[in-house]
């Protein structure tokens, strides 16, 4: 599970180092216009995270949840590459407002899955776990997509290719993120955690 976090907090997030200059450069945005393309991924943030809770992880449960908004942020990624070839500001927009609808689905997913993958006598050492793994990844995505879209730069002559490779690679780490997910087991690290914490207390008793 910590591994699933870092991957998939770094695929969702290295797009943020890239967007704005995405838009000036590939779309001949200025300042002024680039600003506002985190403001169409935020409301649909916020609405995927304030919808999911009542329509779809109710529905879905929590791991089929986050499987769905991690497919459904790679194909977003795939309309903003498509978006880039075509230069169409308007499907850009729209694509990032979809982006936010996915990342607030599985957003809610992942923090829910998350308490639950969270024993109540060690509920610190596993909350401070995940963090861990949330922070490590959020400063990771910067560095690698700035590093990506430079590595992009000196391999491709048009700034699209190297732009959408960061997009590109940030579609393969949502579906690598389902692939681990799979291997997520609430009911076995339920168990585990249970008998490492009763043998802990006995070796204490002792």
């Amino acid at each position: 599970f910590f591994g699933f976090l870092m991957v998939l907090t770094i695929s969702l997030l290295m797009q943020d180092a890239v967007m704005e200059p995405y838009g000036g450069e590939v779309f001949g945005m200025c300042i002024s216009e680039t600003t506002k393309l985190n403001a169409f991924f935020g409301m649909g943030t916020l609405v995927g995270i304030s919808s999911s809770g009542f329509l779809i992880l109710p529905r879905l449960g929590k791991q089929r949840s986050v499987k769905l908004g991690c497919i459904s942020a790679a194909v977003c990624f795939g309309l903003i590459i498509l978006a880039g070839f075509t230069a169409n500001g308007g499907m850009l927009k729209g694509s990032l407002l979809l982006y936010g609808l996915a990342s607030g689905v599985l957003t809610a997913g992942a923090t829910s899955l998350m308490l639950d993958l969270t024993a109540a006598e060690t509920a610190g050492t596993f909350i401070g776990a995940w963090g861990l793994a949330q922070s490590m990844a959020r400063g990771l995505s910067t560095v690698l997509g700035g590093a990506i879209l430079n590595f992009g730069k000196l391999v491709f002559p048009v700034p699209m290719l190297a732009y959408g490779t960061v997009f590109a690679i940030e579609a393969l780490g949502m579906l690598l993120a389902v692939w681990l997910l799979r291997r997520v087991n609430v009911e076995e690290f339920r168990d585990n955690a249970k008998q490492a914490i009763a043998t802990v207390i006995e070796g204490e008793i002792d």
